[in-house]
């Protein structure tokens, strides 16, 4: 990482300027001591002085001896008293550079030049209240170097400091008169600088200089090292009131064109974005969406519902697809399109996920034995070396038959780490778990993926099955991905059946299972346990009708000797 101001630097000088404050107090008394001996001398010498004189021309008795040394002990103290004088206007000076150093250390960036974090705030409420002239506004310019850490990964941390002074001086050379650069910590760097309102489109123009400047290749060394840069604006102009979690304008400036840099971020980097109050609205929504997710786990308000799956020929019920759904004391009930992401994003989605099957697991448990349970897996959890050791352990900690749990992975789990993720397949494969390739035609497989990975299913996407609700809708494509499964040997299940008319386009294709709001949404658990109970499918259910055929062929064995033996 690039340097930043070091602790042991404010150390030293905090320890320099506390023995001067010390050799100042000791030699303060010295001076008085100084002070007081030229006071004595002053007396004793106009005595002694006298007595000499009358002695050497008049023959008269010498001064007392006591006087005497009590003089030279005079002249000895004035000369020290002298000689620590010098001394002390020189440690004083030695105090005030060492005070100066520490302000600086304290107010600048020991690597840039620029101010940083701690003293950029007051540095641009200062420039707040001393703009004049045109200038009647100031806009805050939060800059962060894109995929900064890459630098410093690829090409060592010397490289990225010589990145980071590169930056500071070409953002120093488009700085204008009365601006302030600083460098937050990290890649973040802050530009403030007044502007009129008037002519907003000065601050436009100053972002753009900024991104093209930076954007040019550094070169450092051999090497030609290329870099972008999000900024972020927020200006006084509308500014209002100040924030409430901060102290100044100049903090309130800094938090918003933070955000404002972050939704640049988002929107693709290279570019500039300007601070709305919506994008504080998003990230509050956001950071509560994540407490709730860590509050939610904790209480366990993350519950599996189940689709049906259907043999589309016969119509029966053959398995579930597990769904996730948050059901939260706080936010209510929250869709998984948004708590998904966010969940991926902060590395808790393998909690959520390892909370919601072992649930799963319990329900289908009641379920009959041939019915399956379908688990979808983010490829975030594929990442996980351990995912398959996990996964095994939650089977056997529930006592869940593995060959009844079948994982759905989607296309773009293949193109991360194509290795490791058959590694993990053949695992979980050799456990008996079936495994499908879920959302099929919408990513990027190929038929040599498709080959080497021992899939046992194919899905293909609702986008491509509800093209056959269309007048004139065109099958070959369906065709195609059917012809794929046949040739790869492959059952096929099509997702999203929401009418009669795909369902028998569908049923004129061969046999395959289908699932979609045409069976109906999907149910909690006490629901399918419902429906399967007035289907005669629950676990109970199978194990009365199998003790009732076993209860009849032993009826029928010990009938059969008693006909042949009357």
């Amino acid at each position: 990482m690039a340097k930043t101001i070091m602790p042991d630097s404010e150390a030293k000088v905090s320890d320099s300027l506390r023995t001067v404050r010390r050799r100042i107090e000791r030699d303060i008394v010295g001076f008085g001591v100084v002070i007081a001996a030229i006071l004595m001398f002053v007396g004793t010498g106009g005595s002694v002085l006298p007595q000499i004189a009358r002695s050497w021309l008049y023959n008269e008795s010498g001064p007392d001896y006591l006087l005497v040394n009590a003089l030279l002990l005079n002249i000895a103290l004035i000369v020290f008293g002298l000689r620590r004088y010098r001394e002390l206007i020189a440690e004083i000076d030695e105090r005030r550079h060492a005070e100066e150093l520490a302000k600086r250390l304290a107010e600048t960036d020991p690597l840039t030049g620029c101010l940083n974090r701690r003293s950029i705030a007051p540095a641009t409420d200062r420039l707040i209240a001393n703009h004049s002239g045109n200038h009647d506004a100031v806009a805050f310019l939060m800059i962060d170097i894109d995929n900064f850490k890459q630098v410093n990964d690829l090409n060592g941390h010397k490289v990225g400091d010589a990145l980071l002074q590169g930056t500071a001086e070409r953002m120093r050379a488009l700085l204008p008169d009365g601006g302030l650069l600083a460098r937050l910590g990290g890649d973040e760097f802050a530009c403030v600088v007044p502007f009129d309102t008037r002519s907003p489109d000065s601050v436009d123009q100053l972002a753009d200089r900024l991104i093209d400047s930076i954007s040019r290749p550094y070169p450092i060394g051999s090497l030609s090292i290329e870099a972008t840069i999000s900024v972020g604006v927020a200006t006084t102009a509308n500014l209002g009131s100040i924030d409430p979690a901060s102290k100044t304008f100049g903090e309130s400036l800094l938090h918003r064109a933070d955000i404002a840099m972050y939704h640049a971020k988002n929107q693709g980097k290279n570019r500039h974005a300007w601070f709305e109050p919506e994008m504080e609205r998003k990230l509050r929504y956001r950071h509560d969406m994540e407490a709730g997710i860590r509050t939610g786990i904790a209480n366990r308000e993350f519950l599996p519902f189940y689709e049906q799956q259907i043999d589309i020929e016969t119509g029966m019920i053959v398995g579930f697809e597990m769904l996730a759904r948050w059901r939260s004391e706080q936010h209510g009930v929250v869709s998984p399109e948004i708590f998904i992401p966010i969940a991926e994003e902060i590395g808790l989605i393998g909690a959520v996920s390892e909370q919601i099957i072992e649930q799963a697991f319990e329900d289908a448990k009641e379920w009959a034995p041939e019915l399956t349970l379908s688990v979808n897996i983010s490829p975030i959890q594929l990442r996980d070396p351990w995912f398959a050791q996990k996964m095994l352990k939650l089977l056997v900690a529930h006592n869940f038959p593995p060959q009844r749990l079948e994982i759905e992975i989607t296309e773009s789990c293949l193109h991360e780490n194509l290795g490791q993720v058959r590694s993990m397949m053949a695992s979980l494969k050799n456990q008996g778990i079936r495994i499908s390739l879920d959302d099929f035609g919408t990513g990027y497989s190929s038929l040599a993926q498709l080959r080497s990975l021992p899939f046992d299913r194919l899905k293909i996407d609702r986008s491509f099955v509800g093209e056959l609700s269309r007048e004139n809708a065109n099958e070959k494509l369906i065709d195609a991905i059917i012809s794929l499964g046949d040739g790869l040997d492959l059952p096929i299940t099509a997702e999203g059946i929401e009418d009669n008319k795909i369902l028998q386009a569908l049923r004129a294709k061969g046999r395959m299972k289908g699932q979609g709001y045409l069976y109906g949404r999907p149910e909690e658990a006490h629901a399918v346990r419902e429906r399967l109970g007035a289907l005669g499918l629950l676990k109970l259910d199978s194990n009365r009708a199998e003790s009732h055929s076993r209860n009849g062929a032993d009826e029928a064995s010990v009938e059969e000797p008693r006909q042949r033996q009357a």
